[in-house]
C-alpha cells in the first residue's frame, strides 16, 4: 500500500516577509567576501602578488596573477553548488526558481572556466567550505609548484 503525500502542503515556508527577505539577500556580497579575504591574505603572506576583479576577463576573476598567468575563484558553497557540501543544497521555498538560477551559476562558471582555460590561463576554484579548515593552503601549494615547474 502506497501513500500519496501532498508535498506542497509540507513546503517549508519562509519565516521572513517578502520585505525582509529581500533585505537580508541585499547584503549578500559579491566581492571582498570573508573566504575572499582569508585567500587573498594567505597568497599575500605567501609572497604572491596579485589583481583584483579583473573586468576585462571573463567571469571578473576574484583573484588574477599575470605573471603566473593564473586565475583563482573563490566561490561560496551555496551560490556556485559545491557538489557534497552541506550548504550546497538548494532552498525548499521557491524551489524551481532557486534551482534554475544556481545551476544556470554552475553552467556559467563552467563556460568561464573553458573560455579561460582556452586563452591560456591556469585557473583554479577555491570553495568557501575549504577556507574554514585551512584545506585550500595545500592546494594553493599544489597549484604554484605545477606553474613553476613549467615557468623554468
Amino acid at each position: 500500500m502506497s501513500i500519496c503525500i501532498n508535498s506542497a502542503r509540507f513546503k517549508k515556508m519562509d519565516i521572513y516577509s517578502r520585505k525582509k527577505r529581500s533585505e537580508i539577500m541585499s547584503k549578500v556580497r559579491a566581492i571582498n567576501t570573508k573566504p575572499e579575504v582569508i585567500v587573498r591574505q594567505t597568497l599575500h603572506k605567501l609572497g604572491y602578488r596579485f589583481r583584483l576583479h579583473k573586468k576585462e576577463l571573463p567571469g571578473k576573476p576574484d583573484i588574477v596573477l599575470s605573471r603566473h598567468r593564473a586565475i583563482i575563484f573563490v566561490h561560496g558553497c551555496f551560490w556556485h553548488h559545491h557538489n557534497g557540501c552541506t550548504k550546497s543544497g538548494f532552498p525548499a521555498t521557491n524551489a524551481k526558481f532557486w534551482k534554475n538560477k544556481i545551476l544556470r551559476n554552475v553552467q556559467r562558471d563552467k563556460e568561464i572556466v573553458a573560455h579561460l582555460r582556452r586563452s591560456g590561463w591556469h585557473v583554479m576554484i577555491i570553495w568557501e567550505c575549504e577556507t574554514k579548515d585551512w584545506k585550500f593552503i595545500r592546494k594553493l601549494h599544489k597549484f604554484f609548484e605545477r606553474r613553476s615547474s613549467v615557468l623554468q
